[in-house]
């Protein structure tokens, strides 16, 4: 659930409006609608034929089936339908530069919201740990936008864990029609492949991975206790241990080579990005890879 709406809480929805409203003024707002065009014409219905009537628009197997001839008209679709699939277990509250990947989670989708609603597209949100603990369904305006950065940034977790199959098989559930779906998360979960590449066909998906530099490598620090925020385990490593530090590295290093092969076998299109480095350039150049076939 949120949190009330504290003078704190307004006050970090406002600086994100203002940074957000000027970095699509200037940098982003031509970039998101160069890669994300609508899909021209779609279909609407059949209707009888009338005189005049283009005979390529006939749907033939209505025809055969009624007797009578048959069209298929289409309408212009103008919007498109951006969706946040948003990870906020226990791990995204974790940062060390200054910001968590929770906000930084908040601050992404502020970018992308006022990209969309500029461009007249919906936006909606889906917030997950281990269950779906929020949906918002899609709408337009700024106020909308507003009120999306608000739940992200005052959320409140029921619970610790992290699902991306829940999340998605509820998201498949709930929208039918095809959407630009952001799937934000750390990807500190399993078993979810089969799931992600039937969202993938259905959806355009992006997979943003946020990642702190200290969930790379660990700092010589001594005996650490290192608390799993998910799980509530903990664990006493000796961070002096140049044996330990690499082990982990390894480790870490591995689970991230493997989501990355995922991603690629599914062509899902992929960004990466750091709590300690800016985000707003990797994005930039996300979009500008992806409008020169660069990636997919």
């Amino acid at each position: 659930m949120a949190k009330p709406a504290t003078k704190e809480l307004l006050k970090k929805v406002r600086k994100i409006q203002i940074a957000s409203r000027k970095v699509v003024d200037e940098l982003l707002g031509g970039e998101y609608k160069s890669v994300f065009k609508g899909r021209g014409m779609e279909f609407d219905e059949v209707r009888e034929y009338q005189p005049g009537d283009e005979v390529r628009t006939i749907d033939w197997n209505v025809t055969a089936r009624t007797g009578k001839p048959f069209v298929k008209r289409f309408i212009e679709e103008r919007e498109q339908l951006l969706f946040f699939v948003i990870d906020l277990s226990g791990s995204g509250n974790f940062g060390t530069a200054g910001i968590t990947k929770n906000e930084m989670a908040a601050e992404l989708c502020g970018l992308l919201a006022f990209s969309a609603i500029q461009n007249n597209d919906r936006v909606g949100l889906l917030v997950f740990t281990d269950e779906v603990e929020l949906f918002i369904p899609p709408d337009k305006g700024e106020m909308h936008a507003l009120y999306i950065i608000r739940e992200i940034l005052g959320f409140e977790p029921r619970r610790r864990g992290t699902s991306i199959s829940t999340a998605l098989k509820y998201l498949n559930k709930m929208i039918k029609r095809r959407c630009i779906l952001f799937l934000i998360s750390d990807f500190l979960d399993s078993h979810y492949e089969t799931t992600l590449r039937h969202t993938a066909h259905r959806h355009d998906l992006i997979a943003v991975t946020l990642t702190d530099p200290h969930e790379l490598q660990l700092p010589s620090a001594g005996l650490v206790e290192l608390l799993d925020s998910e799980t509530g385990e903990t664990r006493l490593i000796d961070t002096a241990s140049s044996a330990a530090r690499a082990h982990f590295k390894k480790v870490v290093a591995a689970q991230k080579e493997e989501t990355k092969m995922l991603f690629n076998q599914l062509r899902i299109d992929q960004i990466n990005l750091r709590t300690d480095q800016n985000y707003l350039q990797d994005l930039i150049q996300f979009f500008k890879s992806r409008e020169r076939g660069l990636i997919r």
